[in-house]
């Protein structure tokens, strides 16, 4: 079966073509030669996830799937959210000078600078658009925020967090036991159980 999968994130589909398997052909964006910055304005990753898989699937007619994931710590109220890739370019840029996913963990660690409680979560949020209808899949992963970056694996904030019952950071794993234990792992599984399932 061919799915489109609507990002230009090379990590993210790199992740999801593993997990998907032989019975699955992926396409990413860049296959389709689709550039744009997606559409994605929407105050929760339900509704961002929704309108990122609509907006492919109205553009190219193919169905397709879209994901959106925030990290939500608690002591910072469930920041940064929806709003974890573009964290350090909120409002003011912290800084403006680091690429985006350096910039995010930076201004992260600082502030959790003195924060005990640590506790987080990363939660991935899929939007599967299939012959017009819509099915919304989600994964969950609890954990906590280190005080310092630690890994070179992974993406994203992989570094400064460890998944509850482990001692490293995502971004210390090896891609095959976090594609078993991930919040984007989770999610997959479930779309990938309810398209075995049709």
């Amino acid at each position: 079966m061919q799915l489109v999968f609507a990002t230009n994130n090379l990590h993210k589909l790199g992740e999801i073509d593993a997990l998907l398997g032989e019975k699955f052909h992926l396409l990413g964006l860049k296959d389709l030669h689709i550039s744009e910055e997606i559409p994605e304005d929407h105050e929760t990753l339900e509704e961002n996830a929704s309108q990122k898989a609509w907006y492919i699937f109205n553009r190219t007619g193919q169905s397709c799937f879209a994901d959106d994931t925030g990290l939500e710590v608690d002591a910072l109220d469930g920041a940064p959210g929806v709003y974890s890739a573009r964290y350090s370019r909120m409002d003011h840029p912290t800084f403006p000078e680091m690429e985006p996913a350096q910039g995010n963990i930076k201004k992260l660690l600082l502030k959790m600078e003195n924060v005990v409680e640590r506790s987080a979560r990363f939660r991935t949020v899929i939007s599967l658009v299939l012959n017009g209808k819509e099915y919304q899949f989600e994964g969950v992963i609890e954990g906590v925020i280190t005080e310092n970056a630690s890994g070179a694996k992974g993406f994203g904030y992989d570094p400064i967090f460890i998944p509850r019952g482990f001692n490293n950071t995502f971004a210390e794993m090896d891609l095959s036991l976090k594609n078993q234990i991930s919040h984007r792992a989770k999610a997959v599984t479930q779309l990938v159980d309810f398209l075995k399932g049709m």
